[in-house]
Formats: structure tokens, sequence, C-alpha cells
């Protein structure tokens, strides 16, 4: 599956948002790479520019490529509601993300790998697609090999900290989790304009 491989900390810099995590480089240089970086904030952006680094801004955190997000935006004008709650909600229920959530990976790309290496069961079966969308009830475990256990367990070492979402439950000592029911508008926490995506897509 594609995904962004390239520097994550110079994207952090340029949007001056920890998009991937932690960001020590970010935390010591909080201003856009390159030998303009400090000059560079006093330029006016262009409406279009703004709106463009929005979008990005939300492709990098979930970690989609423009064709895929795009069919996130698609899917969501289709449906009733709010174009831009439902394109996060669509985003926030992949099998990746919602095993972020519930700590079995400190990073959305570490949960991702997880699916992929299927070491993830959605409903009891073996599910290695990171975008599979899952629906409310859906539980969400571990699998029983030994290796992913151990995985498991050191993820969920490392994520104990972080405060499980309303919408979701977890039984850490099962390594289960389930979706208590789909995230709502006041549960999309997200570090982007979302009407300016969508402004963007419907020009």
């Amino acid at each position: 599956m594609a995904r962004y491989t390239g520097p994550k900390d110079k994207i952090n810099r340029r949007f001056g948002v920890p998009l991937f995590g932690p960001s020590k480089a970010l935390e010591r240089r909080n201003y856009p790479p390159g030998p303009h970086g400090l000059r560079s904030g006093r330029r006016k952006k262009s409406d279009y520019a703004i709106a463009l680094g929005e979008k990005q801004k939300l492709k990098f955190i979930y970690g989609v490529l423009e064709k895929q997000f795009r069919g996130y935006y698609h899917e969501a004008g289709r449906r009733r509601g709010i174009t831009g709650d439902i394109m996060l909600q669509l985003l926030e229920t992949r099998l990746d993300n919602v095993c972020y959530r519930l700590g079995f990976g400190n990073t959305r790309q570490a949960a991702r790998q997880l699916v992929n290496h299927g070491h993830v069961l959605v409903n009891g079966k073996k599910v290695d697609i990171a975008s599979y969308q899952v629906r409310s009830g859906d539980t969400i475990q571990i699998g029983s090999r030994a290796s992913s256990q151990q995985l498991g367990l050191r993820m969920l070492d490392l994520t104990q900290s972080v405060p499980l979402q309303d919408w979701l439950t977890l039984d850490r000592e099962k390594m289960e989790g389930a979706v208590a029911r789909l995230p709502e508008t006041e549960d999309l926490d997200s570090p982007v304009n979302l009407q300016l995506i969508v402004e963007l897509y419907s020009r």
C-alpha cells in the first residue's frame, strides 16, 4: 500500500504542527525548514495556499495519499450531513486509526504496521487492510500468536497514559477493544479547518 515515507520532521516544521506524533525537531526549531525558514512567515499566503495546506495536513495525519483522500471526500459528499465532519468520521474509523486510538500503536504508522502484518483481529477474524472501515459494535483485538501478543503488550505499555476516546472501550488485560458508537462531531478534535478543505474540493 502506498504511503508517505519521506522526512517527517521536515513536514512537521513546514506546518508548525506535530502531524506524526511528538517531534523534538519542531520543539527545537519551531519555524519552517530551509535557509529562509525564519523569514518565510512574513509572506502572505493566498486563500488557495491556506486551503491546500489544510488538506495536506489532514492527509499526513491519517497517512493517506491524494486518490484515497479524494475518495473519502466523495463518499462523505454522498452521505447526509456535514461533508467535512463525515469525511473526518470516515478517516477516524479506519482500522489503523482505531488501533492507534485504542493504544495498539504509539503512532498511526506503528498501528498501520501492526494491521498490515496481520496482528489484528476484527470480530475474531484477521484483517490486514489498514483502510478497513470499522462499524459500531465491532471488536478489535490483538491476535493470539506469541509475536502478536508481545507487540500488543509493548504498545499498550507505551500508551498507557494516553486517554481513551469516549466512543471506544478497551480491556487492557485481554488486549481487546470495541467501537461503542461511531464518533460524533464533538469527538472529532482535528487541528485542521475542514470547511476550507471542502471548499477546495468543491471549486
